[in-house]
């Protein structure tokens, strides 16, 4: 019976850690502090043992930072969707048509009832 206190405590420690980490994770959720906590973590992770992993997050997050170039102010004024594309000839002609407008959805009857 002496060999067996050893494991039970063991056993008896290890259900009360992993029961402060359930009410800590359900804790963590109901306030909703799980996404950046986690974000943080695996960022440290792949850090330590995946560095292409690491490298690729630093980059992704550094092309989300970065801003669309600015027109210089010689350049004559186009519209916003011709400078993304490379030229005026960029957009569609029905993108550029004014036509009759689409009732959001779910307003399909107070749109039709309003006109």
């Amino acid at each position: 019976m002496d060999e067996l206190v050893p494991f039970l405590v063991f056993a008896g420690a290890l259900a009360a850690v992993i029961g402060c980490f359930g009410l800590l994770a359900a804790r963590v959720r109901k306030r909703g502090l799980a996404g950046s906590a986690m974000r943080a973590a695996m960022a440290s992770y792949d850090e330590a043992f995946r560095v292409t992993a690491h490298d690729s997050y630093y980059e992704i997050q550094a092309q989300l930072e970065r801003q669309a170039p600015m027109a210089s102010p010689d350049d004559p004024w186009r519209p916003l969707r011709d400078r993304a594309a490379g030229g005026p000839a960029a957009g569609s002609a029905r993108s550029r048509t004014r036509g009759a407008r689409r009732p959001p959805p779910g307003l399909r009857r107070w749109w039709a009832r309003g006109r």
